[in-house]
């Protein structure tokens, strides 16, 4: 099952890297703040010194669209492993992303709120959707279907 860590209250204990296989400096999902058969919500943020800011508009740094979409699914990911829909270990792949809209910029140190509504989940695939917003401003908004695999 899960390691617990002493002090970390958030999702009953359970870091990120207990329900997912990906780690830094690909990791863009900082805590599960709730995760049910149905519905992911969690939080991310990209300090300004994250590697890709120095490439991607360093003048006017953003997060490129793709993170933001892999952040999506990195986000619904570990709520299925968090809510018990999906054995720990699993691994996702994105097979499709459909609908994807980018209604903001999101800029280093902004704190992401991430919602995700899980539509369907088997054994062999999940499809989701999702948005992410920056306080009140919806800035992402996609639905994407991941292939599972042990």
């Amino acid at each position: 099952m899960f390691r617990k860590k002493p002090g970390y209250t958030p999702l009953e204990g359970y870091t990120v890297e207990d329900l997912l296989p990906h780690r830094e400096p690909f990791l863009f999902c900082d805590r599960i703040l709730e995760a049910s058969t149905r519905r992911v919500v969690a939080e991310c943020s990209f300090p300004p010194d994250t590697w890709f800011f120095k490439g991607h508009f360093p003048d006017y740094p953003i997060v490129p669209g793709v993170i933001l979409v892999e952040t999506l699914a990195q986000c619904g990911g570990a709520g299925l492993v968090a809510a018990g829909v999906l054995p720990q270990g699993d691994r996702f792949y994105l097979a499709s992303v459909h609908n994807a809209k980018f209604r903001r910029p999101v800029r280093p140190g902004e704190l992401l709120r991430v919602e995700v509504d899980i539509k369907k989940s088997t054994p062999r695939l999940t499809k989701q959707s999702g948005r992410i917003l920056v306080g009140d401003e919806l800035a992402v908004e996609a639905e994407w279907v991941c292939m599972v695999k042990e």
